[in-house]
């Protein structure tokens, strides 16, 4: 420990309790220790005589603007020893208050040893100054190659943009690259303020979606408010975690540590300065480390440059999607709006792929409307045409927005249900066929609907898939007016 009859230091807080506290814990450590309430009173005693550390305590503020001339304390220190204490929730200053210079600094809330400890290495003065400074430079030649090094392997990542998901896998095995971490997660906002879980690189077994219990809706995660990533995203700023027990979440922090977890970094995504969130990245550490200003500029470029691939894979997307709006011209039925027959079975084939990739069960529906004819023959064929959009519309309203609905030929439908099981499927057709009795259709009376269900069977094509729906429809309509045949 520093001989305490040579140490001379200055804390400043603006809080009686925490100066209290401070002089408790470590009054004994200086020969003289001056107490400040206001930023301008520290700069007064900081020009009195030369002094040893200075303590910056945040803590108690929720706005940097509140701390106007603390930047100014550390501008005037030129190098000095300053320690910076700052509250977990606050973490964000630090980068932006290495502008101003550089210090040492602890997130709080630390325990009486850990400060004691803070406030010796700060004091402490090299034995030799020359291989300190030396040591110094290498260690920062070694951070710079570490920081040259993740950024080149981020850059090769975010040249696939073709797909979110396996380019935010590239993304956290990038990240992986830097020293000590163990875990890297890329998180995303969808619509409508869906945070996601899109992609994760785990080198000690840690699942995030099992730890937040969800992949999707993360912001409804009961760890919204102390999980780093979560946070980034919810206040827009950079999170530092440097004990997973600073959380305040006991289980959150014996899972953490569990699987040598001692450190999380969370960084906001952006397009830009001031725009909404489009997600988060985050990165867990099996280490303490101290970053320095490089440090955070390179972990904010870094933040930025996913950002910027995600916004440009999202732009690409969207351009698809207006182009498959052009060319719904011609995949979409003119007289119902549904999807004509061609988009109907590349629909199937799609679907049927996603459902065999991913283990989703996956059904089909058929349905033809018998009365169809005898109102072209009473009334035309206006009439009848207006009697398929009733129908179409009725049926479109009892889907979800992940179904479609084809029209295949003449009154023939085909409903493709997908997450579907063949008993929901059946109780979708109930459903159905009980919607479509109540309808109010011009010019008839009555209308006779006969309906066909099937599940994908795990080894089926389309063209089976159909064919099986096409004798269940057949057997429907056999069987009497208004009958649903399910086929396994």
């Amino acid at each position: 420990m520093p001989d305490r009859t040579n140490s001379v230091g200055v804390f400043f807080n603006a809080n009686g309790e925490r100066r209290s506290e401070f002089q408790s814990c470590c009054g004994e450590m200086f020969s003289q220790l001056t107490m400040t309430e206001h930023v301008e009173a520290t700069a007064t005693a900081l020009g009195k005589r030369t002094v040893d550390l200075l303590v910056l305590d945040l803590n108690g503020y929720e706005q940097l603007s509140e701390l106007a001339g603390v930047g100014a304390l550390i501008r005037s220190r030129a190098g000095a020893p300053v320690l910076v204490l700052c509250a977990y929730e606050h973490s964000a200053w630090l980068p932006e208050l290495m502008t101003y210079g550089q210090f040492d600094y602890r997130i709080c809330p630390v325990l009486n040893d850990e400060l004691q400890q803070a406030v010796e290495q700060a004091l402490a003065v090299p034995a030799d100054a020359a291989a300190a400074l030396q040591q110094e430079l290498l260690d920062k030649e070694r951070e710079l190659r570490d920081l040259l090094g993740v950024q080149r392997s981020l850059q090769r990542a975010l040249s696939g943009i073709d797909s979110i998901e396996s380019m935010s896998a590239q993304i956290c095995l990038a990240l992986c690259n830097f020293p000590g971490v163990r875990h890297t997660a890329v998180l995303h906002m969808k619509e409508r303020g869906d945070l996601q879980l899109v992609a994760q690189e785990s080198r000690n077994h840690l699942d995030l979606a099992r730890l937040l219990q969800r992949r999707d809706r993360l912001l409804q995660s009961p760890l919204r408010d102390v999980f780093p990533p979560l946070l980034a995203v919810a206040r827009g700023e950079m999170v530092l975690l440097d004990a997973p027990e600073k959380a305040g979440d006991p289980e959150l922090a014996m899972t953490l540590h569990d699987r040598c977890v001692r450190m999380v970094l969370a960084l906001p995504l952006r397009a830009e300065p001031g725009g909404p969130e489009l997600g988060a990245i985050c990165l867990m550490f099996d280490r303490h480390i101290t970053f320095s200003r490089e440090q955070f500029a390179c972990f904010s470029s870094l933040a930025q440059f996913v950002s910027f691939g995600l916004g440009m894979s999202e732009l690409k997307h969207r351009n698809e999607e207006l182009s498959g709006q052009i060319s719904q011209l011609s995949t979409v039925d003119s007289v119902t709006g549904a999807a004509n027959r061609r988009a109907g079975e590349d629909m199937l084939d799609n679907e049927i792929r996603r459902a065999r990739r991913y283990g989703l069960p996956l059904a089909v529906l058929s349905f033809d409307v018998a009365s169809f004819q005898s109102v072209n023959d009473l009334y035309g064929s206006p009439a009848g045409d207006q009697t398929l959009r009733v129908v179409a519309d009725v049926v479109k309203s009892r889907l979800r927005t992940s179904d479609l609905l084809a029209r295949m030929r003449g009154e023939e439908f085909l409903i493709i249900a997908t997450h579907t099981t063949a008993a929901d499927a059946k109780r979708l057709a109930e459903k159905l066929r009980g919607a479509l009795a109540e309808a109010d259709l011009p010019r008839t009376a009555e209308l006779v609907v006969s309906l066909g269900v099937t599940q994908v069977g795990g080894d089926e094509g389309s063209a089976t898939v159909l064919d099986r729906l096409d004798a269940s429809l057949h057997r429907a309509k056999r069987a009497g007016r208004n009958c649903i045949d399910v086929v396994e």
